[in-house]
């Protein structure tokens, strides 16, 4: 099956990162450090294993950190070359994103997430596009939008992340009636967006990475809001699914939600675990940790 290559990716970094205060203050919510690197750079990366060529923040106001992480920082790079830090001057340069294809636009109003994915409309154009959410890591090999890129070069249409939630839970995430579980693959039928659990079709939840296609913003801009006004993404999508095929992929690894400080603690040392260098000395502080709980307790 032929299918038109999705090069462009939206990241909707415009929120105030609220559930994440006092730290969020006057930093991005996507600028804090998740082991060694900001949360944004985490998801970029994985944008670009999944071959993604151009990257697009739906920003606001506030956060032009985030760009500037990406730029070239010309005098860090002459230091470095100065005092011959070949391996930090690999890792600095490693960070960037080439020139011509890092492109912003601004959210002015929290309007939902929906409203987030149109602002970018004029720069996404007739094209299918990724959407990832900073907020969700997902430790994975391959990258979680890899594993949807595969799905999509198959079968063509839209694809979302999806991952089993208990079922007291529902009421927090879109959950969608799905066939069949084929493997890790299975066709979506319905979505609905935080459902009472009694009323839920599934425990399958949409989580942060979708790959769209472009009809996606006339049904977006025509959407009327839920409560306080905002345009859900999901909504959306519902109404997309009415024309065009939706596939579900059960993603092979763990979302950490980092907007919450437990989410964020937790993604911290499961990514520090999942590192060579990093491993042995954080599970033997981990263990001392563990038995000063118990002498203590």
């Amino acid at each position: 099956m032929t299918t038109q290559k999705v090069r462009k990716a939206v990241f909707p970094v415009a929120g105030l990162g609220t559930r994440l205060l006092p730290a969020t203050k006057s930093m991005p919510k996507e600028m804090l450090t998740l082991v060694d690197r900001p949360l944004i750079q985490h998801v970029v990366e994985e944008a670009k294993e999944a071959g993604i060529e151009q990257f697009i923040f739906v920003t606001s106001s506030g956060k032009t950190m985030i760009e500037e992480h990406f730029d070239r920082q010309h005098h860090l790079i002459h230091t470095l070359e100065r005092r011959g830090k070949n391996d930090l001057l690999e890792i600095v340069l490693g960070s960037e994103i080439p020139t011509g294809h890092l492109h912003t636009t601004r959210q002015h109003t929290p309007l939902g997430l929906g409203h987030a994915v149109w602002c970018a409309k004029e720069l996404i154009g007739n094209e299918p596009f990724a959407v990832i959410l900073p907020d969700e890591m997902v430790l994975s090999k391959p990258g979680c939008l890899k594993q949807l890129m595969n799905v999509y070069n198959e079968k063509g249409g839209n694809v979302l992340a999806m991952m089993n939630v208990p079922k007291e839970k529902v009421s927090r995430y879109g959950i969608l009636d799905i066939d069949p579980l084929e493997g890790r693959l299975a066709k979506i039928n319905a979505m609905v967006e935080k459902p009472e659990p009694e009323d839920a079709p599934s425990t399958y939840s949409i989580t942060g990475r979708y790959i769209l296609q472009p009809e996606i913003f006339e049904i977006l801009e025509n959407l009327e809001g839920g409560a306080n006004g905002e345009i859900q993404l999901t909504d959306g999508m519902a109404e997309l699914l009415k024309e065009q095929s939706f596939y579900g992929c059960l993603f092979q690894g763990k979302r950490y939600d980092c907007g919450n400080k437990f989410g964020f603690i937790e993604a911290n040392l499961a990514f520090s675990l999942a590192r060579d260098d990093m491993h042995d000395e954080v599970y033997a502080m981990l263990k001392s940790f563990v038995k000063t709980d118990v002498l203590l307790s």
